[in-house]
């Protein structure tokens, strides 16, 4: 088996659920699939999807919810195969 990083797509601040009182998109140790959202990143008022980008298990999310992240930064790891 092997590890597919996620990473975000812009710098901003990391949710996990799409509202406050909604269920996260996804949890650890959940199958996903490659164009399966995961998280969202705001920046200034807009949200831009976090997707797996792999089918797989989600293992591990390396980000806290509402963490601020840099463009690039690893958010999750989904174990391929």
């Amino acid at each position: 088996m092997s590890e597919h990083t996620v990473r975000s797509p812009l710098p901003g601040v990391f949710y996990r659920r799409p509202a406050p009182d909604q269920p996260p998109f996804v949890e650890e140790g959940g199958t996903v699939s490659a164009d399966q959202t995961i998280g969202l990143v705001e920046i200034m008022k807009q949200y831009q999807e976090v997707k797996a980008g792999a089918d797989g298990s989600l293992s591990a999310f390396v980000v806290e919810d509402q963490a601020v992240l840099g463009a690039g930064d690893p958010v999750a790891t989904v174990e391929v195969g």
